[in-house]
């Protein structure tokens, strides 16, 4: 059912409730929003229920129902607000395995998503997540997202001159990195970009797309057809977050097919989404299980073939 206009969410007082809410020609509570990589939804604000099987159900659910949106058919939100699917259906853990991409035509491997405890979760390595209580918000934090303590970055066996403060909030909230499964690239502040073209630049610079920019933040891309071999030259890349947690992406996966024969590493800059954060996105999640414990604030890493799991 849709929410009304006199319904309390639409003239929200909830701290961490921050969607913009109107009333629309109908008296009907409208939402419209930006996700953090730029993709923008809007629609009405209503209450249902979520059926899984015969003996599983949610209570009456507050969810964004989209009458427009750009480039996602659908978005499940799963952070840490109050109005979150996680803690309206309240889901202690959730986990999910992203696979690669498929370069052939009507080829599209689903992966696996699982609410509550995962059968995986064995080998899974955890980093404690960011917490920041209300005393402490900042201008340019979102205080929701799973925020992880990054400490670098390393290509093949060299790791970056990046201060890991770069990969911090700052005071006014700056530098926060999070986990983002709803973005597609990664994106980091300046200074960590610059460092990681740099490095890019060194190996295979007479090989970059000059003038080329994909998506308006990612400029590390390559014509031709044989992105392993640009793969090999450059090396493995991983985000490490210290004792001995990593998110390592192997260099025969490093680079993105973008369409028209064009490859960019999966990285842009986050300051041309208008953003003053650190997101690590889905490609780079691909063929891991990440596990967000919510009720233990942590998230779970763990290398897996993704494409070839079931639930």
């Amino acid at each position: 059912s849709d929410l009304p206009c006199s319904h309390p969410l639409c003239k929200p007082r909830i701290p961490d409730f921050t969607l913009p809410t109107s009333c629309d020609s109908n008296r009907l509570c409208h939402y419209s929003y930006f996700y953090a990589d730029g993709t923008f939804a809007e629609g009405n604000l209503v209450k249902e229920k979520f059926t899984f099987s015969n003996t599983q159900s949610t209570p009456p659910l507050i969810l964004g129902c989209a009458d427009e949106s750009t480039d996602d058919k659908g978005i499940l939100g799963m952070n840490l607000g109050r109005r979150s699917f996680v803690t309206q259906a309240k889901i202690s853990k959730f986990s999910y395995c992203i696979p690669t991409r498929s370069n052939r035509p009507g080829i599209l491997p689903t992966g696996s998503f699982y609410l509550g405890e995962n059968p995986n979760s064995r080998g899974f390595k955890y980093v404690a997540l960011l917490t920041f209580p209300e005393s402490q918000r900042m201008p340019n934090l979102d205080p929701l997202a799973y925020t992880v303590p990054l400490q670098g970055i390393r290509i093949g066996p060299k790791r970056l001159n990046i201060p890991a403060s770069v990969f911090r909030p700052d005071a006014g909230g700056s530098g926060q990195t999070m986990v983002d499964s709803g973005s597609e690239f990664t994106h980091l502040v300046d200074v960590a970009y610059d460092k990681v073209k740099e490095e890019v630049t060194k190996l295979v610079g007479s090989r970059l797309k000059k003038g080329y920019v994909y998506g308006a933040t990612a400029d590390m891309c390559f014509d031709g057809k044989n992105p392993v071999e640009i793969g090999r030259l450059i090396g493995d890349l991983a985000f490490e977050f210290g004792r001995g947690v990593e998110i390592l992406v192997e260099k025969q996966r490093l680079l993105v097919n973008v369409g028209n024969g064009v490859h960019c590493v999966g990285i842009g800059r986050s300051s041309m989404l208008g953003a003053a954060s650190n997101i690590i996105g889905n490609v780079h999640q691909q063929n891991l299980w990440v596990e967000f414990d919510v009720t233990n604030r942590r998230v779970g890493f763990s290398k897996a073939d993704c494409s070839r799991l079931s639930p």
